[in-house]
This record gives C-alpha cells, sequence and structure tokens, in this order.
C-alpha cells in the first residue's frame, strides 16, 4: 500500500479517536507491517512540523494520539470549557514519583518509603489519572499493585518511564525527612484532637 494512504488512514483513526491508539491497532486498521506504520508516522510528525497545521502528534510507549499544538490553546478556549485544572502538593509529587520509579508498587512499599500514610495521595493521583492500578501482587492479602498511565506520561512530556531523569542521589533523603516532618505533624494533630474529644475521630490529611 501506498505510504501516503497508510499515514491517512492513521490520521483518520486518530483523529476519529480523540485518544491514544496502540500500534498493533493502526497495524490492524491500516493492514500494515511496524517499519511501514513508522515510515507513516514520521510523515505525519513532519507534516504536522509545518506553521500552518495546528495538530501535533504525541509518540508514547506504544501508542499514538493526535493533539493540538500548545500554542493553540488560547483560541481552543474561546469555544470550548476550560479543562479541569489541578495542582500537586509536595506530598503528592513525592507519591508519585515513587511510584513513577519504583512501579509496580503497593502502597504499603509507598508508605515504608515515605514513612507515612499515603491512602489519600493515591486517591487523588488516581483521580487525576496520573496513576492506576496494575493487578496485585502475589503475596498474602494479594495487595493491588500501582503505576503510571499515559496521562502521567503526557503531562511530563516524555515517551516511555524509560525517558524520566535519574533521580538526585539525595531525593529519597529528602523524601524521608519531609515525612518524618508529616507525621509529627500529624501526630501533633492526633494529639490535639484526642484531648478535646476523646470520642471524637481523628482526621489526617496527608
Amino acid at each position: 500500500m501506498d505510504m501516503e494512504k497508510i499515514a491517512a488512514i492513521i490520521e483518520a483513526v486518530l483523529f476519529t479517536s480523540g485518544k491514544a491508539v496502540e500500534i498493533e491497532r493502526l497495524k490492524e486498521t491500516a493492514d500494515a507491517t511496524d517499519e511501514e506504520i513508522t515510515v507513516a508516522l514520521g510523515i505525519l510528525e513532519e507534516k504536522y512540523k509545518e506553521k500552518s497545521s495546528g495538530l501535533s502528534l504525541i509518540q508514547l510507549e506504544n501508542s499514538v494520539q493526535l493533539s493540538t499544538k500548545p500554542e493553540m490553546y488560547d483560541y481552543l478556549i474561546k469555544i470550548a470549557s476550560a479543562p479541569k485544572t489541578y495542582r500537586l502538593s509536595d506530598t503528592l509529587l513525592e507519591t508519585l514519583s515513587i511510584i513513577a520509579y519504583k512501579q509496580p508498587v503497593t502502597r504499603l512499599q509507598i508508605e515504608h518509603i515515605r514513612g507515612v500514610s499515603c491512602s489519600h495521595a493515591i486517591d487523588k493521583l488516581m483521580e487525576y489519572d496520573l496513576i492506576r492500578e496494575l493487578g496485585r501482587l502475589d503475596a498474602p492479602g494479594r495487595p493491588l499493585l500501582f503505576g503510571t498511565t499515559e496521562e502521567f506520561l503526557r503531562r511530563f512530556g516524555v515517551k516511555s518511564i524509560e525517558d524520566l531523569p535519574e533521580p538526585a542521589p539525595d531525593r529519597l533523603e529528602e523524601f524521608h525527612s519531609e515525612a518524618e516532618a508529616e507525621a509529627d505533624e500529624e501526630n501533633k494533630e492526633s494529639k490535639g484532637n484526642s484531648d478535646d474529644d476523646p470520642e471524637k475521630p481523628v482526621k489526617l490529611d496527608v
């Protein structure tokens, strides 16, 4: 099949999907080989690099997605609602970093590194679609395993977790220090709540 035709098929599929599509599905749809898909994606990338195009091609680990160029944002918000935004606190960033570099990892393993409960942080990262459940560990209790998502790769501008920068050697020590400070603060709050009302449940914000 003509390479321009394969590129056109991929473009149509990505446009219609509106989300990332696995390379294997593109191969099946276009009835193309790995090499042909690679060449066709290269054709689309060159096409979207032109200033006259408002689109770009995002290549992730095993999938690709059609997206608008960042410089088009100001124009897009005139006809669409502003996308949902969120702020990643230091706690969320630290938890996300541990998951990104240690995945697949359980909640208890994350908490062992940070030294404090991470349930709230994990729930928020799941809500933001930055992490996902990967299955269960073959161990007593079969705890859930967590890893990052394609949304994580998009947000942080990397194609795969192998492209993440090497963590600084002293970063883990910072995690421990900050986590210990959090734990001390939580203990103070917990003690204060207990003194005020022994029956009142203690709420910890991690």
